[in-house]
């Protein structure tokens, strides 16, 4: 739930979205693109899920948590496309690769959705699950330059840059 919570904010705070923007940014979705973080990003996620341990009491569950993160952050994020036979049944408990896509379409309104990162629940509850022809998906934001998506100078200034429009 704190990482449903942060994902969230990281999309609906203008300075948050900013440090957030360059996990988006990527415009050819694959596993590299799941770990593709600004640090500021990465320190308030952590801050979130360490707080949740302190909460709950359970640095137990923290553990276990990461180690099906890194499972779930490499599987979300493949050049993958399970057939819908088996992806739709999947997604009504898991995040699967094809419902992850369209949280990294290059617009809003796809881009703010399916914010979970293991269990689709949390999307289904709050009213933020979308399932729709992953076909249709553009990657990259529409507010950056797509040529400059791999280019690391740039992705770290984003947060800092006034050139950069947001919505927020």
């Amino acid at each position: 739930m704190a990482q449903y919570l942060i994902h969230y904010m990281l999309h609906r705070v203008k300075w948050m979205w900013k440090f957030h923007m360059i996990h988006h940014s990527d415009t050819h979705l694959d596993a590299t693109s799941g770990t593709r973080h600004h640090p500021g990003d990465f320190m308030m996620r952590e801050t979130f899920a360490l707080a949740a341990v302190v909460v709950t009491g359970a640095p137990q569950s923290y553990f276990f948590y990461r180690i099906c993160t890194v499972f779930f952050t490499y599987f979300t994020h493949a050049n993958i496309s399970l057939p819908i036979w088996i992806d739709k049944p999947l997604s009504y408990i898991f995040i699967t690769p094809n419902v992850h896509k369209f949280h990294h379409h290059f617009e809003r309104p796809w881009t703010d959705t399916n914010f979970g990162n293991i269990f689709s629940i949390w999307d289904r509850l709050f009213g933020t699950f979308v399932y729709d022809d992953p076909k249709k998906i553009k990657y990259g934001l529409d507010v950056l330059d797509p040529a400059k998506d791999e280019n690391i100078g740039y992705q770290f200034k984003i947060p800092f840059s006034k050139d950069v429009k947001t919505d927020y």
